[in-house]
Formats: structure tokens, C-alpha cells, sequence
């Protein structure tokens, strides 16, 4: 006999369906390219927000929804691998496919902020570095969408497995947010008090993605903040494009500055 339960909350899986078509519009944008490359930029800024909506929600929303719930620690993979693990969310083997697709994205959406494609694009952050590394992070963007692909792939074949070989539907829950378990699972698993995010903490959440993906969009450039052209010097080039922007240095003083990065290098 069979129960079911509410598992998946609504922007658990507003986010899950969001996340899943703005990548594929994403990668569609890319490899058309031409003026479909700025709606490319576009939907990497709006994944971004996703991403860090999810983070947030991974800490302050319903239980089924936290990391701390699904975390695979390797007590819980063990357990998992010799049949003994009992659950209703993210089994262990899930919970590092989730995190994996979660820490490429990342590193996708991340290293896309300063890419360029030598042509028409460039990220919003593409000004804040010197084309070099620009260039550099672009072959980590390209290389990690690789791995991201890869990773999809694995998660949809997990899902037709989990369908065909052990009749179980992943699709459903994620749709519904509801799904059916044994009634002896439901017993042995549900004894601690359901944890409701609620309107508040979802507001939260909204808010700090929407600040993150507006400051990526271009809201932190009406901040001073210097362009960054060597590592190794770039919190002194930064205070004095700064100050010199600021108007705090004097004629000759400015002079200085502008002759001192010039013989800085040397001494590194």
C-alpha cells in the first residue's frame, strides 16, 4: 500500500523547470549565434540568479529543498550503495549528480561574465580584466558547458532508468511536488516536524537573486570599481585609478602615479 506526500515545493520546482529551459535556450542562442548571441548573454545573467536563488533556497527553504536533508556524506553513500539508505528526496547518488550540475553551472555562468567570442560579445564583466585572461576564462566557459553536457545526459539517463527499471516516475513529483511511497517508508521516514519555507523566505530569496543578476547585468558598473590589468598589482592600480578618478590627487601627484605602474612590474 501506497501514500502520498507533498515532497517538492512550488519554487523548488519553478526553479527546476527554469533552470532546465533557459540552458537549453542558452545552448541554442550559442550555436545559432549572429543576433541571437546578446539573448545568450542574456539567459546566462538569468541563470545566474537562478543559481544563486537555489543556494539560498538550499538553506532557508522546506525541508526536502535544504542541502543539509540530501547532503551525500559518506555514511549516506555507503549506506546507499549496500540498500540500507531509506528516503523520499534526493537518494546520496542524486544528491552528487545535483551538486555537480550545480558547481558546473556555476563555473559556466562565472566564467561567462568576462568571455568573449572575439567577434560581437562580451560578457558584462569583460571590461574589469585585460583580454588575456578574458580569453583564458572563455576556453573555461567552452570547456565546461562540455562537462555540463555530459552531466545532463548522465541525469537523463538515470531518470529513464529509474522509469523503465525500477517503475519509478521522477517526472511526476517534479511536476506535481507530490509523490507516492510505501505506507512502512512513510512511517519510518516522516517522524520529524515538515518544515514550510513560506511567502517570507521566499521573498528573501527573490530578492537576493534579483540584486546579483541586476548587479551582473551591468548595475555594478555605476559603482567605482577599477579595471583590473595584472594580478599581481591590481589592488595598487586599483586604488590609484580610484583616487585619481575621485579627484584626490594633485596635478603633480597624479603624475607620479601614472609613471610608478609603469616601473612597478620591474620590481615583481
Amino acid at each position: 500500500m501506497k501514500v502520498t506526500i507533498h515532497i517538492w515545493d512550488l519554487p523548488h520546482r519553478l526553479f527546476h523547470w527554469l533552470l532546465a529551459a533557459s540552458v537549453t535556450g542558452a545552448y541554442v542562442t550559442a550555436k545559432i549565434g549572429g543576433e541571437l548571441i546578446d539573448w545568450h548573454g542574456r539567459l546566462g545573467v538569468f541563470i545566474l540568479g537562478l543559481l544563486v536563488f537555489r543556494i539560498v533556497w538550499g538553506f532557508i527553504g522546506s525541508t526536502h529543498s535544504r542541502f543539509v536533508t540530501f547532503f551525500p556524506s559518506l555514511p549516506r553513500i555507503a549506506a546507499y550503495l549496500k540498500g540500507q539508505w531509506q528516503g523520499i528526496g534526493h537518494n546520496p547518488l542524486g544528491a552528487l549528480s545535483v551538486i555537480a550540475l550545480l558547481a558546473t553551472l556555476a563555473l559556466q555562468v562565472g566564467t561567462g561574465l568576462f568571455a568573449n567570442d572575439d567577434i560581437a560579445f562580451e560578457g558584462p564583466f569583460f571590461d574589469f580584466i585585460d583580454k588575456d585572461l578574458s580569453d583564458k576564462l572563455t576556453g573555461w566557459h567552452n570547456t565546461a558547458f562540455n562537462v555540463l553536457l555530459s552531466l545532463v545526459v548522465l541525469h537523463l539517463v538515470a531518470i529513464v532508468y529509474y522509469r523503465w527499471a525500477k517503475k519509478t516516475n521522477l517526472v511526476k513529483p517534479m511536476l506535481t511536488g507530490k509523490k507516492e511511497i510505501p505506507v512502512t517508508l512513510a512511517e519510518a521516514i516522516i517522524t520529524d516536524h515538515h518544515i514550510k519555507a513560506g511567502v517570507v523566505r521566499f521573498a528573501l530569496s527573490l530578492i537576493i537573486s534579483s540584486t546579483v543578476a541586476w548587479g551582473a547585468s551591468g548595475g555594478i558598473t555605476q559603482f567605482p570599481i577599477a579595471r583590473v590589468t595584472s594580478p599581481c598589482c591590481s589592488f595598487a592600480w586599483a586604488a590609484v585609478d580610484v583616487v585619481q578618478s575621485n579627484g584626490l590627487l594633485s596635478d603633480s601627484q597624479q603624475q607620479t602615479a601614472q609613471v610608478a605602474p609603469a616601473q612597478a612590474p620591474a620590481n615583481f
